[in-house]
């Protein structure tokens, strides 16, 4: 037990250098594996970065080679994708325009068809009533005679002396009668034609000669110069370019002095250029600027009519500046508010005598929808902003006086025709626009007419109240909610004027 135990501590304490040796060799060797394999990975790791560095590089460069690329040929897709849309625009108004041909062309044959059908069955149904005519005058004269013939034969000498003095009596009468009538119709005729003299030579004008004074210069405007500038490339053009130049011009406006009197001078700088424009275009753009007028009078106006002030102005700055404007501008005012700016009712045929039908009679009143879509409600807003201008302009201060349909005299001239013609007075728009023109126009009509202005505020206020010559069925503007409100407008209006 003793000696193994000392064995195992010799064993124990017992340092070999073989094993030594070995055990430091192989830490020596594991130290020289880690460091060869940690500088091998660096090594590696550093090849791997470039190798990114240059893959992402070409990478890069081939990206943007190929972005050039599709950039290149979406710009030829583009521009070649402009140029077919430009063809099948000219291509789709070349066929718009020759279907519109071909359908007027179509309503112009059917037109003269049933003008020739009209025409056949009106001498077909006057020939036959002459013919019955005839039948029954021939019955009634065998009739006659055959009476004649018996009464003879029982009393022919009484009777034949009868005949002759009733016929000597009838031929009196009828002479005297003749006489009278020639002398009333010569006397008619007379009093007419000084009552037409005398209407001429004072620049007076009916309601009807006004609504188709408007419609004949729109007609002819849309068949003769527009045709001419929108057929030529040059001048509409130029007709195009001056549009465009208007109608910002007319939304620039604020009320003042400086800028009323800039904007009318660039507008007349661009419809009467140097050298003058050709008559069609300066036509055109009498039409153009009309029309901008009259839309930003139903817009701008519409929301607030402090507005019309300073667009009435230079309205009535260009009427008095540009030749024919007056013409223009009032065409274009009927076109847009139908008979209401005359006070006149759009009739059942135009001025030329063609027939209107439902669709063409809702337009020439002024209706902008073709699907009978706009209510009186929008219709109304819109005429009473265009006819705010209108009234406006006749007041406005001018250089020189304007045309006798923008003149001051024209308030008196429309509320006598508005009262004197029951069928406009039964419309809620009536009662609106009488509103408008009291509000813009009535202290100052006071002012200048005095009693005969008081005695036709009197009739007004009982067509509001009472309505027309004490009848209940005859108030002013209707029994609509719009009628009613606009006629309580007017009777207020009335009121504050007859107070002040």
């Amino acid at each position: 037990m003793e000696d193994m135990v000392a064995s195992i501590k010799l064993r124990v304490t017992h340092r070999d250098a073989y094993e030594e040796w070995e055990h430091q060799t192989r830490k020596d060797a594991f130290l020289s594996a880690r460091h060869e394999q940690a500088e091998h990975k660096a090594r590696q790791k550093v090849a791997q970065s470039k190798q990114h560095i240059q893959v992402s590089n070409a990478r890069a460069t081939l990206h943007q080679r190929q972005l050039d690329e599709v950039q290149t040929m979406l710009g030829k897709v583009r521009v070649y994708q402009q140029k077919q849309e430009n063809d099948y625009r000219a291509a789709w108004s070349q066929r718009n325009q020759a279907m519109k041909n071909r359908v007027e062309t179509a309503i112009k044959l059917e037109e003269q068809k049933i003008q020739e059908k009209l025409e056949a069955e009106r001498k077909q149904k006057e020939e036959a009533e002459r013919r019955r005519k005839e039948e029954e005058e021939k019955a009634r004269l065998e009739q006659e005679r055959k009476l004649q013939e018996e009464l003879k034969k029982r009393k022919e000498a009484e009777e034949k002396q009868k005949q002759q003095e009733r016929e000597e009596e009838e031929k009196k009468q009828q002479a005297e009668a003749e006489k009278q009538k020639a002398e009333s119709d010569k006397q008619n005729a007379e009093q007419e034609q000084s009552r037409e003299t005398e209407r001429k030579a004072l620049g007076m004008s009916t309601p009807a000669e006004d609504w188709a004074k408007g419609r004949d210069l729109l007609k002819r405007v849309k068949t003769k110069p527009m045709p001419v500038v929108k057929g030529n490339k040059e001048m509409k053009k130029v007709w195009s370019a001056g549009r465009r130049a208007i109608t910002p011009k007319i939304g620039q406006l604020t009320n003042d002095p400086q800028s009323i009197s800039r904007i009318t001078t660039q507008i007349i700088e661009v419809i009467m250029p140097t050298p003058p424009h050709p008559k069609p275009i300066y036509f055109a753009l009498l039409s153009s600027l009309a029309k901008s007028i009259l839309l930003q009078a139903e817009t701008e106006v519409t929301a607030e009519k402090r507005s019309a002030v300073p667009l009435a102005q230079v309205t009535a700055n260009l009427l008095g500046a540009l030749e024919r404007f007056p013409d223009v501008f009032w065409a274009k005012l009927c076109q847009r508010a139908g008979g209401w700016p005359v006070p006149f009712v759009v009739p059942v045929a135009d001025f030329d005598g063609t027939p209107f039908d439902a669709a063409a009679q809702r337009k020439a009143m002024g209706y902008r929808d073709r699907q009978n879509k706009e209510g009186i409600a929008e219709y109304k807003m819109r005429v009473a902003g265009m006819m705010r201008v209108y009234f406006h302009v006749l007041v406005a201060p001018v250089a020189q006086p304007l045309d006798s349909r923008f003149r001051s005299h024209r308030v008196w001239t429309y509320f006598v025709w508005m009262l004197s013609d029951e069928r406009l007075l039964a419309s809620a728009l009536s009662a609106e626009l009488l509103y408008v023109a009291l509000d813009v126009n009535g202290a100052g009509a006071k002012a200048v007419w005095g009693a005969q202005w008081t005695k036709l505020l009197e009739v007004l206020y009982e067509g509001c109240t009472a309505g027309l010559y004490g009848n209940p069925a005859k108030l002013i503007g209707g029994t609509t909610p719009e009628g009613i409100s606009a006629r309580v407008r007017v009777q207020g209006e009335i009121e504050k004027l007859m107070a002040t």
